[in-house]
């Protein structure tokens, strides 16, 4: 089991350095995830021919406010 935060003393820090803290820690696991994942060719292929089909007709796009209400909608 990992450390507590107040095991580490991270309690007593404040907001501003823990916020700190946060995005330091979210760039290093983010950073280390983006080194350790790399695309399958497969994968790669069917996102570049996604990408083509959406600049072939920018009209079928839906904007991200449209695809969030009706995902929120469905879990609610």
């Amino acid at each position: 089991m990992p450390p507590t935060l107040q095991e580490l003393g991270v309690d007593k820090l404040s907001i501003e350095d823990r916020l700190e803290l946060a995005h330091a820690l979210f760039d290093q696991v983010h950073d280390e995830m983006e080194a350790d994942t790399e695309l399958s060719p497969e994968l790669k292929a069917e996102l570049d021919r996604r990408c083509e089909l959406a600049d072939a007709d920018p009209t079928r796009r839906i904007p991200w406010e449209v695809v969030r209400k009706r995902l929120m909608a469905r879990f609610e």
